[in-house]
């Protein structure tokens, strides 16, 4: 079947993005994994960085476990602090704060994970692009490398007052498993999209693969 794609005319006018950041790392020995840095730069700091050079401006990042540490590491950051005060109740319950969070404006969502090493502005860019083109009626894009689901994702306005109508336990993954015909598999060959870092072992296959060494702050070095 061919699948007709827009000439651009559902490019968002403005994109606004939930960074999530809530976890407690527990395979990562319980320090927060966005603090991880490459190049002296955290992962965290490279998230705002990539979402400001694809012109992203209202930037929300939810906090939870470590929430005070993070936000010591980056406190002159333009972006919306929220603190999820139950983060044990899952991404869902971080998402829905997030979107609760962003301002009426915005008419398109990007999610990010805050443990994607590799993702820069054209990354993003190349998302919000995608997203502009996709074809009707789909309402959320994710991207799929190489047969597996990627992140970030990114969808409408519209998507996020459905989930944050639903039960608590809605988020993103519930949304696309109930409306499949409103998902946009975007397929892509960039690795970043499916590149994140979960415990130690990742780490070192980062490095094996990509050469790009993640290593923690001082004060979270460990012998």
């Amino acid at each position: 079947m061919n699948e007709k794609h827009s000439d651009g005319a559902n490019m968002p006018t403005q994109v606004g993005a939930v960074v999530l950041a809530a976890g407690s790392a527990s395979r990562m020995g319980g320090r927060p994994k966005c603090l991880l840095e490459l190049d002296g730069v955290s992962l965290l700091r490279r998230q705002w960085q990539a979402l400001s050079g694809a012109g992203v401006q209202d930037v929300v990042v939810v906090l939870g476990h470590y929430a005070q540490r993070i936000r010591q590491s980056a406190p002159e950051l333009p972006v919306h602090w929220l603190t999820n005060p139950d983060p044990d109740a899952g991404q869902e319950s971080s998402l829905r704060w997030g979107l609760q969070a962003l301002a009426p404006e915005v008419d398109a969502v990007l999610v990010l994970l805050a443990d994607q090493p590799l993702i820069g502005a054209q990354d993003l860019q190349d998302l919000i692009v995608a997203y502009g083109q996709r074809p009707a009626p789909t309402q959320l894009l994710r991207p799929v490398v190489e047969g597996l689901p990627g992140n970030p994702v990114m969808f409408s306005r519209a998507v996020a007052q459905d989930i944050l109508a639903g039960p608590p336990t809605m988020g993103g993954r519930q949304w696309q498993q109930q409306n499949p015909q409103q998902v946009h598999r975007w397929r892509s060959a960039n690795r970043h999209y499916r590149t994140d870092v979960d415990s130690p072992e990742d780490l070192q296959a980062l490095a094996q693969q990509t050469g790009q060494v993640l290593r923690w702050p001082e004060d979270l070095q460990r012998d």
